[in-house]
């Protein structure tokens, strides 16, 4: 009796012991090796980014970062030669991008994503993949004349967002009394905004331009010229994973190198009369690493 009592708690701390370390050694995996035995790339996008990441009239992925994810799948598929890599698109909330690439839910998130060092203690980043900067969008009828015409009235801004901290910073230090309400995401803030629920709605000025040029009356809008926050975009990956983090760096530098990547910012952006401003430009020029 005595023996087969103790030989039950020690068969069970045994499959505890082998369960720990078979979650420890798939949270040590690396995202080539997790494609390599799963035979997936898994590509995160948001909805809600256009035009840089979107869907279009058929529920596709679409726009200028989907697209240079498309150039990385080809990239991790010429990586296993001898395996055929299927490439997998998930619709990501801009709440859940780091979280779902953290968790393994994704393998790289490309959306509109700003560089942070906040951000950098649970992912890391790609070289940046594009430059702008945050601004407000309004009804063209309501005249309101920079961010200071909007004292007093209320400005929607997506939650998970950098926005969120660099508005309401902004703010602060102009001495703006503007009421800041916390919307689902910018499909909803451009919603609420049309409705007369908020005055004005506030992110990055390149996926207000999107949502402008995607509404059934642009005319109806005004996008506001001033900048008040500086956004470095890039694609998220998992943190420490120097090997597919230069799978992916090598596939973004050849694009910057070839040139190719003026395909794309004119297949998305500049088909609307937008050249490339001078900031992005120089990104460009010093992130096309040689070989």
């Amino acid at each position: 009796m005595s023996h087969r009592a103790c030989s039950v708690p020690l068969y069970l701390a045994a499959i505890f012991l082998l369960t720990g370390l078979s979650a420890a050694a798939e949270a040590a995996e690396g995202t080539l090796d997790k494609v390599g035995r799963t035979g997936e790339f898994v590509i995160g996008y948001r909805a809600d980014a256009s035009p840089l990441s979107y869907e279009n009239a058929d529920g596709m992925p679409s726009g200028y970062s989907v697209d240079i994810c498309r150039r990385i799948a080809a990239a991790v598929n010429a990586y296993f030669p001898d395996k055929s890599i299927e490439t997998k698109f998930k619709r990501i909330p801009a709440d859940q991008r780091i979280s779902a690439v953290v968790n393994g839910e994704i393998d790289i998130e490309c959306g509109s994503t700003t560089i942070t060092l906040t951000r950098k203690e649970q992912v890391d980043f790609s070289l940046p993949t594009f430059v702008t900067g945050a601004s407000v969008m309004t009804l063209a009828a309501a005249g309101i004349q920079g961010i200071s015409g909007l004292a007093g009235k209320k400005i929607g801004v997506a939650k998970g967002t950098t926005t969120v901290e660099e508005l309401q910073a902004y703010l602060d230090d102009q001495l703006i009394d503007a009421e800041v309400v916390i919307v689902e995401d910018r499909d909803v803030g451009k919603r609420m905004l049309d409705r007369g629920e908020i005055d004005a709605l506030a992110s990055d000025q390149i996926v207000l331009i999107g949502q402008i040029i995607e509404s059934i009356e642009p005319r109806r809008y005004a996008l506001d010229n001033e900048i008040f926050s500086y956004e470095p975009y890039g694609l998220v990956l998992r943190r420490n994973d120097a090997d597919f983090r230069l799978v992916v760096n090598r596939s973004i530098a050849k694009l910057y190198r070839s040139g190719a990547h003026a395909d794309i910012f004119y297949k998305w952006i500049g088909r609307i009369g937008i050249d490339v401003p001078p900031i992005l430009a120089a990104m460009y020029q010093l992130n096309a690493i040689p070989e």
